[in-house]
């Protein structure tokens, strides 16, 4: 195994909604959270017990310092990433020297996969699940971190969500922080790190961006069914709503004949200043009750500065406040 001491502890903590199994180590959960997304960098401060948001901060990123991909250089302007990263814990007030990076959604591979059975040791586990993804990744196995999480499939079987991404990617990122006197204890891509937002009851879509990257996931009650990342033509906001849908419809077709079921709700997140054209579109084509993340069940149980993270955008930020509560 070619992951560094203690990296694979630090991969990956996944609680698509509050009644999900925790990884089977236990992580920690800081109270700090840092996102380094595509466009921007952001840090959350939330307090120790009941989850209040105690300062947060956002800087701008130059075009091109962060691109996101599972095999290629992702952070190509460390410089620019760092320095809007002094900005931002400059406006973050008591922040830990240890806290919780999101990544961009690229970055991992998500697999949810079928077994019969899988050990609990982790390094009897980990051989067999490198193994069934040897041929499902662009990269070696053998030089990635990986965790993963048990979930009972719909058949009443045994379902394994695993996230896998390459060992020197993820420490691009790492660095950054590292550079600045900051300890990474957890890294997590950030759609995940949202699904704490969506509804515990019925089957949640949510289609959320970030830059040119648009993630579909469907949650069902308390199981992750469908996760998919793909890279767009353009950002939110100059994305034409059909592009959109054609790029979702997929999940949602394969939702439909895998579970027998349909799309209770629709969540949106991450389209820019006008997401009610992207809700509508969606409402018209598939008939469902959809509106912008902040504005759903959960949303609205946010307090005031949660909700105002959610609608500029840093849904992420709140999700991992939600994960930690969970």
């Amino acid at each position: 195994m070619t992951s560094a001491p203690g990296l694979m502890d630090r991969f990956y903590r996944l609680a698509p909604v509050h009644r999900l199994e925790r990884w089977l180590n236990a992580m920690p959960h800081p109270s700090t959270v840092i996102e380094i997304a595509p466009d921007h960098v952001a840090a959350a401060q939330w307090s120790n017990t009941g989850g209040n948001l105690e300062s947060y901060a956002t800087e701008s990123l130059p075009t091109g310092s962060v691109m996101p991909s599972p095999m290629e250089t992702n952070v190509t302007q460390p410089d620019a990433v760092r320095s809007a990263l002094r900005r931002v814990f400059a406006r973050v007030t008591n922040r830990g020297s240890s806290a919780a990076l999101l990544i961009p959604d690229p970055v991992a591979r998500v697999f949810i996969l079928p077994f019969e059975s899988l050990p609990r040791r982790r390094d009897e586990a980990l051989p067999l699940l490198r193994w069934r993804l040897k041929k499902s990744v662009p990269f070696d196995v053998d030089e990635t971190v990986l965790s993963w999480m048990r979930q009972t499939g719909r058949l009443d079987n045994l379902e394994i969500i695993v996230a896998i991404a390459r060992e020197r990617i993820i420490r691009e990122y790492e660095e950054i922080l590292e550079g600045l006197d900051t300890r990474v204890a957890v890294v997590m891509s950030s759609t995940l790190a949202t699904l704490p937002l969506l509804e515990e009851t019925g089957s949640s879509l949510l289609v959320r961006m970030s830059g040119k990257t648009l993630t579909t996931a469907i949650v069902q009650d308390s199981n992750l069914c469908v996760y998919r990342s793909s890279e767009m033509t353009s950002e939110a906001g100059a994305l034409e709503p059909q592009a959109m849908l054609e790029e979702i419809f997929p999940a949602v077709a394969y939702f439909q004949d895998t579970f027998e079921g349909s799309i209770t709700h629709a969540r949106l997140a991450g389209f820019g200043a006008h997401p009610e054209i992207y809700c509508d579109a969606l409402a018209t084509e598939m008939k469902v009750e959809t509106s912008p993340l902040a504005d759903s069940p959960e949303g609205r149980r946010l307090d005031t500065s949660a909700k105002s993270l959610v609608r500029q955008n840093m849904d992420a930020l709140v999700g991992w406040m939600m994960n930690g509560a969970a």
